[in-house]
């Protein structure tokens, strides 16, 4: 009788990176190294469907800043694919199509507790949770009670830091310090690029 080999297991964290910060970071690395997974691959979003009226730096900026700031660590990636992909674009699509390209993978979705809540809205998301693991991470502020009901739903207790993109962006509109909130790389981009600068 034969085993057979663990197959390996990739978390996928999707996001704007509006810009990307330290609590991404800390939050990847984790699921990367606490978790059963391999990597995690941060998934740059060109436009939410549910956030349209969001104002975003250009896609290539955001990939480019996220880049930034995981250069050096092999287990984290940043990835652009959804950049090629008919908008607006919906997660279930994504994943079907890194299925398809990684058929050597599993893919777990990282979603924060606050994500849970709204799950049943996506687009296809009966399909969504029963084809993918889940991992839920807790959101400052908000209470995670996972679906005792779906196996492949996990609740992690991932340290968080209460930190938004907002709150970055706002404090460079204000001119004030955004050292310790990005990464040394991030803001030496920022400031070069003149980003969210008055």
């Amino acid at each position: 009788m034969s085993l057979t080999a663990a197959r390996t297991r990739v978390g996928l964290l999707f996001g704007s990176f509006n810009p990307i910060h330290t609590g991404h970071l800390i939050l990847a690395q984790y699921m990367a190294t606490h978790t059963d997974l391999t990597e995690v691959w941060l998934v740059v979003s060109p436009q939410s469907p549910y956030k349209v009226n969001q104002e975003l730096l250009p896609e290539q900026d955001r990939l480019s800043l996220v880049a930034a700031a995981i250069a050096g660590n092999h287990l984290l990636r940043a990835i652009d694919l959804e950049f090629q992909l008919p908008k607006p674009n919906f997660t279930i699509t994504t994943l079907d199509v890194l299925k398809r390209q990684h058929p050597e993978l599993d893919f777990v979705l990282l979603m924060g507790g606050d994500n849970l809540v709204g799950l049943a809205g996506w687009k296809d998301s009966a399909r969504i949770q029963q084809e993918f693991d889940i991992y839920v991470y807790p959101r400052p502020g908000s209470v995670t009670s996972p679906d005792t009901h779906n196996s492949r739903v996990q609740l992690v207790q991932a340290p968080l830091l209460d930190i938004s993109a907002t709150f970055v962006r706002n404090s460079i509109q204000a001119g004030k310090s955004i050292r310790y909130l990005v990464p040394e790389a991030v803001e030496n981009q920022i400031v070069a690029q003149g980003y969210w600068q008055k």
